[in-house]
């Protein structure tokens, strides 16, 4: 889910908003992160596709008392003008379009100059280093990226956000990647119930699930494992980019 944030009272408090809020991505979640940041001076609305990800965000916000965050039910070449936004914020969106540039883009367009573009996407090359050591981790591991690929996803976005910003003609983004390590149980919790979430697409493409033993008791064995090690687990990495849309000649003339 995208989000598109305006911001009336504190624009630049947006940035941190903006550059990834921590956490796993469920629906609202962000949005109820963001909402909290900008404060009731802003508004925060949720781009999504799927009307059944919009129901759950649309009951997590109405649980949260929060009245300044709405969702639209929109394919992302298709939003809505309205009056600019001071930023936009995508997690784990671009890896599953065919073209990233024409994405962010089309997003870009809506926010207004001088405001905040910002994108957090996923990059596991050093998570595959990293959980080498450890077989059953680095089976895992294995699984869900070769899922992903073959599911139509680039679950290596992260690494090419540098040039997307750029190739979409934004200014030079800043990086940052993410990546905890550890040996706390919600890394092989994270680990076990993607495994289960992607079973039926495993299966469909006939990938060898039966590596990993019995999804039932494959959390349990992923902690036995780094327990028993000299090292530790790893989250996803993530890579975030961010970076003020050019204001346009005119109104920086203006400015002078």
């Amino acid at each position: 889910m995208g989000f598109l944030i305006r911001v009336f009272a504190n624009a630049l408090a947006i940035l941190a908003a903006a550059y990834i809020l921590p956490g796993i991505e469920v629906s609202g979640g962000v949005a109820l992160l963001a909402a909290g940041l900008v404060g009731p001076s802003g508004e925060v609305v949720g781009i999504e596709r799927d009307p059944r990800s919009i129901a759950r965000a649309r009951d997590r916000v109405a649980k949260a008392g929060l009245r300044n965050v709405e969702f639209v039910q929109s394919d992302v070449f298709e939003i809505p003008e309205s009056k600019p936004f001071d930023a936009a914020v995508g997690r784990f969106i671009l890896m599953w379009v065919h073209d990233p540039v024409s994405v962010l883009r089309s997003v870009s367009r809506l926010v207004r100059p001088g405001g905040t573009v910002a994108f957090q996407e996923p990059y596991w090359v050093p998570v595959l280093a990293h959980l080498a050591p450890l077989p059953l981790w680095s089976a895992t591991a294995s699984l869900i990226l070769e899922t992903f690929r073959r599911s139509g996803a680039n679950p290596e976005l992260g690494s090419a956000l540098y040039r997307t910003f750029q190739k979409a003609g934004l200014p030079e983004p800043s990086l940052r990647l993410e990546m905890a390590l550890g040996k706390d149980t919600d890394f092989a919790q994270w680990f076990g119930d993607i495994v289960r979430t992607l079973q039926p697409q495993i299966e469909q493409f006939g990938l060898h699930l039966e590596a990993l033993g019995d999804l039932e008791t494959l959390q349990a064995r992923l902690q036995v494992e780094v327990e028993a090690s000299s090292t530790v687990a790893s989250w996803p990495a993530y890579v975030g980019a961010w970076s003020r849309k050019p204001v346009e000649e005119s109104r920086a003339n203006k400015c002078d």
